[in-house]
């Protein structure tokens, strides 16, 4: 990773070598932060969290510098939420980036609500996560929580839209 004049850019890939990797080492863990429950989800959200031998798989974006402080807040890091770590990543085609992740201070491990747990199937499977990865997140336990998201239901009608739009 390179930065100039705020600006940051990945060297000498191609972008299509940005979209899934790995990370080793890390587990994918679910929690509230001090131990309260998302108002939002519903349920525990996800962080990731040292684990040698573990690994999470997801996906890199690329984005200006500029707009750091747009994710921060989007993150909850000025509301102490998460702390912006830097990470290394390996790509499927064997690079090795440095990416920016977020880690959940003071976390106490919480089960996700099942719509939670849903948008982040669904993202996984759109953006064609390894299978096998896919089906470990299908594997995980939640909460149960049967009540309203709205959210999850801005998300859905989004999704609607969309398809609707590509008919």
């Amino acid at each position: 990773l390179e930065r100039k004049s705020d600006t940051c850019f990945l060297k000498e890939l191609e972008i299509d070598s940005l979209h899934c990797f790995h990370l080793q080492d890390f587990k994918l863990e679910f929690g509230h932060h001090q131990g309260r429950t998302s108002s939002v989800w519903h349920g525990g959200t996800a962080t990731i969290a040292e684990s040698p031998g573990d690994e999470v798989w997801g996906i890199v974006w690329k984005m200006n510098t500029c707009n750091l402080s747009s994710l921060d807040k989007q993150e909850g890091v000025e509301d102490g939420l998460y702390v912006p770590i830097e990470v290394n990543v390996h790509t499927q085609a064997g690079k090795v980036l440095t990416c920016r992740s977020y880690q959940m201070k003071d976390y106490v491990s919480g089960p996700p609500s099942p719509q939670y747990k849903k948008v982040i199937c669904m993202g996984a499977k759109q953006n064609g996560l390894p299978a096998d990865y896919q089906e470990k997140l299908e594997a995980i336990e939640t909460n149960n929580y049967a009540g309203p998201v709205p959210i999850m239901e801005e998300i859905e009608a989004a999704i609607k839209a969309e398809k609707i739009n590509f008919a």
